[in-house]
C-alpha cells in the first residue's frame, strides 16, 4: 500500500505566490520554459507551481525574487508568509510571537529546543517522527525550523535563556556525528552575549527538589512587555495568557534555573560531551 501523503494543504500565501508569479511571468512575456531556464527549473516545474500541483518551495520563492520581482521584494515577503503556513498547525499561532519576543525563557527535557537545533539534528528528529513525514514535508519543516534562528541576530536584541536537561545532551539523535555537531553548536550558542544556557544535571532531584518534573516550558515577553506561556505535547499546543498562570510558570522556571548548573559549568559539560579541548 502506498503511504498517504501528509503535506500540508496549500495556504493563501502560497496561492498568492503562484498567482503573482504567473501574472508577472506573462507581463514579462516569458514562457514557463524560459522562466524555468533562468531559475534552474524545468518548464514543467514552473507549470506545476503555477497550478499548485506542487506548492511553491522556499528555494523557488528565492529564485522568483531574483527573476521576476524587479527589486520590489514581494516574493521575499511572501517567502516569510509561506514558511509560516508550512509550519505544523499547532505551532503557527506561537511562531510570530516568538519572532517578535523581547525575551525568551525556555526549558527542554526531551530533545534540544527547536530554536537551538542544527539542520542535521532537526532533519533526523523530524524524519524519524510518527506519523512518518514524506521527504518533501520533512524538508518544509526543517526549513521552517531553521528560519527561526534569525531571532538570534535580530535587532533589537532578544535575550534568550535556555535550561536543557542533561539527558537531552546524552540522547543521540541521527548519528554520533550529528550529535557531536549539535553539541558543538550548543556550545557556540552558549557563548553568545544574548544567550544564557544552563544544564539541569541528572542528579538534580537528589537534593529533594526537582522543579522540572512537569515538562517543557516556553515563556515569552512580548514587545508590549506582557508574558505568555506556550506548551506543546503530542502534537497539541496551548498558548496561555492568564497572568496568574504565567506567573506560576515563571516562578517554576526560576526554580528550574536555580537547580541547574551555572552557565560556565554548563558550557564545560557541553564541551566535554562534544569532545572539545579547552
Amino acid at each position: 500500500m502506498t503511504r498517504a501523503e501528509n503535506r500540508e494543504p496549500v495556504g493563501p500565501a502560497a496561492r498568492m505566490a503562484a498567482s503573482l508569479a504567473k501574472r508577472m511571468r506573462m507581463k514579462k512575456g516569458m514562457t514557463q520554459e524560459q522562466l524555468g531556464a533562468e531559475m534552474g527549473y524545468t518548464g514543467a516545474a514552473i507549470s506545476a507551481m503555477e497550478r499548485m500541483i506542487q506548492p511553491v518551495s522556499d528555494e523557488m520563492l528565492a529564485q522568483l525574487e531574483q527573476a521576476l520581482s524587479s527589486g520590489t521584494g514581494i516574493f521575499e515577503e511572501l517567502r516569510e508568509l509561506v514558511r509560516l503556513e508550512k509550519l505544523p498547525e499547532q505551532f503557527r499561532g506561537y511562531a510570530p510571537i516568538e519572532q517578535k519576543a523581547v525575551a525568551l525563557w525556555l526549558y527542554a527535557n526531551h530533545v534540544v529546543h527547536g530554536l537551538f537545533q542544527t539542520e542535521a539534528y532537526a532533519r533526523a528528529l523530524i524524519a524519524g517522527g510518527y506519523p512518518e513525514p514524506t521527504p518533501e514535508r520533512t524538508e518544509e519543516l526543517v526549513i521552517g525550523r531553521m528560519a527561526r534562528k534569525a531571532l538570534f541576530d535580530r535587532k533589537p536584541v532578544c535575550e534568550i535563556e535556555l535550561v536543557l536537561d542533561e539527558s537531552v545532551l546524552k540522547r543521540p539523535i541521527g548519528s554520533k556525528e550529528v550529535m557531536r555537531e549539535q553539541l558543538e553548536y550548543l556550545a557556540e550558542c552558549a557563548r553568545r552575549r544574548n544567550v544564557n544556557l544552563q544544564v539541569l544535571p541528572m542528579d538534580a532531584g537528589l537534593s529533594g527538589e526537582y522543579a522540572g518534573a512537569r515538562g517543557e516550558l516556553n515563556i515569552v515577553e512580548t514587545p508590549a512587555h506582557d508574558r505568555v506561556t506556550f506548551l506543546e505535547i503530542q502534537g497539541e499546543s496551548l498558548l496561555i495568557t492568564d497572568r496568574a498562570k504565567v506567573s506560576t510558570h515563571m516562578q517554576r522556571y526560576a526554580k528550574i534555573r536555580a537547580q541547574a548548573l551555572d552557565p560556565r559549568r554548563s558550557l564545560g559539560v557541553i564541551e566535554e560531551l562534544a569532545g572539545v579541548r579547552r
